[in-house]
């Protein structure tokens, strides 16, 4: 045999090995409760408060019920407190959980102050920042939106400066404590880059960024951080469209992804949408950058909009 034929051999049984193990992986995603199991006490075990942004309606709203019906107390986060209330009595009717409203609009600035001083005597062990804002329902092309200036800024404070200063505020408790975790609420548009909503994923790409290089650091301490990156989830920000299985509810999306909260530092958190990002990233980027598909985008989601009104 010679050294060229040994190199070829070499080099196959690497790809096989290479595409075997990445096979294994992506199987385990489709048995979480096997391979990622978390035990009746797991939740209440990490402390006794779950704080949830944006928690008014659709993901958020979800979360804080699901964490609620674990057996954790939980802090309800947005701007609108009827809303937050009527959040607040459903929690405590359904689960009996004690439910804390905080009025809150993180498009402003120099909010977190107040919110550190009313967080600061609680027992946190998970935070999940949910409050996300898109610039417009409509795909634009960035120079297009009106008020450019004042939507860059609210975009930035609400879908990336929110998240870093609630960790700021929450992950110290965790980490005396040696527990706890942090779920980042990204997006699927942050797999790839993604035009027409170029200022939006761009701002999901940090969350998936700086989630896991904060997991990275803090891993050490037992303390679970995870970006959380769905695609489809039938919530305002998509209209309300009808779920299926690749528009989820919000209540199974999350019921599905806390299911994967053991599976590494970043998951779509449901099994069609790792399927959807594997799919959507093998289509060539000038495909999905060409002007026809993002012009295609812009009257689909118009088309949709329409049809929900």
């Amino acid at each position: 045999m010679d050294l060229m034929e040994l190199f070829l051999i070499s080099l196959g049984a690497a790809v096989v090995v290479y595409y075997g193990v990445k096979l294994l992986l992506f199987t385990r995603m489709l048995f979480p409760n096997l391979w990622f199991p978390l035990s009746k006490t797991f939740f209440t075990s990490m402390g006794e408060w779950a704080v949830v942004t944006g928690a008014s309606e659709g993901i958020g709203r979800s979360y804080a019920f699901a964490l609620a019906e674990q057996g954790m107390s939980v802090v309800i986060m947005s701007r609108t407190k009827a809303t937050l209330d009527q959040v607040a009595k459903e929690i405590g009717d359904k689960t009996g959980q004690r439910v804390k409203v905080m009025v809150t609009d993180f498009t402003q600035e120099n909010v977190f102050s107040e919110i550190e001083g009313q967080l600061k005597d609680l027992n946190i062990g998970i935070l999940v920042n949910n409050v996300g804002m898109l610039p417009s329902f409509i795909p634009s092309k960035f120079l297009d939106f009106a008020e450019l200036d004042q939507t860059i800024t609210k975009v930035i404070n609400c879908n990336v400066k929110t998240m870093a200063k609630m960790c700021k505020i929450i992950l110290p408790g965790m980490e005396n404590r040696g527990k706890g975790v942090i779920l980042n609420i990204s997006s699927g548009v942050a797999f790839i880059p993604f035009p027409m909503y170029t200022l939006y994923a761009a701002s999901k790409v940090f969350v998936e960024r700086f989630s896991q290089g904060l997991q990275a650091e803090y891993k050490d301490k037992e303390i679970i951080i995870q970006a959380v990156s769905p695609f489809g989830v039938s919530t305002r920000m998509a209209a309300y469209q009808k779920s299926n299985l690749v528009t989820l509810s919000p209540e199974d999306f999350v019921k599905s992804s806390l299911q994967y909260i053991r599976a590494g530092d970043k998951t779509p958190g449901s099994i069609y949408h790792i399927v959807l990002g594997w799919l959507l990233q093998t289509i060539p980027l000038k495909v999905l950058h060409a002007e026809s598909m993002q012009h295609g985008l812009k009257d689909y989601v118009k088309r949709r909009a329409a049809e929900r009104l």
